[in-house]
């Protein structure tokens, strides 16, 4: 089972992947909805490995 370290970095690599990758979110200034749900996931990853 994954440490909730390892959910953390996943979820980052996977946001700044998405990123990196998509053209939306490359030529526009706001996020696509993808992108919003990851930045989502990481917070809540974030917040959970806070406590």
């Amino acid at each position: 089972m994954p440490s909730q370290g390892d959910a953390l970095q996943q979820a980052r690599a996977d946001y700044d992947q998405h990123m990196g990758s998509c053209r939306q979110c490359h030529v526009d200034t706001v996020p696509c909805p993808v992108a919003k749900h990851l930045l989502r996931l990481y917070n809540n990853a974030r917040r959970t490995a806070a406590r």
